[in-house]
């Protein structure tokens, strides 16, 4: 004669538990404010840009001088300004803020 065979019952989470418990973000309007650095040390010569204005790709946000040469700090993407944290004369450090893009 066979027996049934029973196996233990697992406990089982309610489905309310198996859903995320934090609801979902909605999707981003606007792509999250991204800030253009300094590559290296080196003295503003010009600032390009004010806080509102439309930038394309590859326009020129800043020139920065860094041994004897001039360096122009480039958009990566089209954006706006969403400020300026440099001006004309300041010295910067290399990874300094110079422009947040929106």
């Amino acid at each position: 004669m066979l027996l049934p065979l029973r196996l233990p019952s697992l406990p089982h989470p309610p489905l309310r538990l198996l859903r995320p418990l934090l609801p979902l973000r909605p999707p981003l309007r606007y792509p999250p404010a991204e800030t253009v650095n300094s590559p290296m040390p080196g003295t503003i010569v010009s600032v390009n840009v004010s806080a509102g204005q439309n930038v394309k790709k590859g326009d020129v946000l800043v020139v920065l001088e860094a041994m004897k040469m001039e360096n122009e700090i480039m958009a990566p993407r089209d954006a706006v300004v969403a400020s300026v944290q440099v001006n004309k004369g300041d010295s910067v450090d290399s990874g300094t803020p110079l422009v947040s893009l929106q």
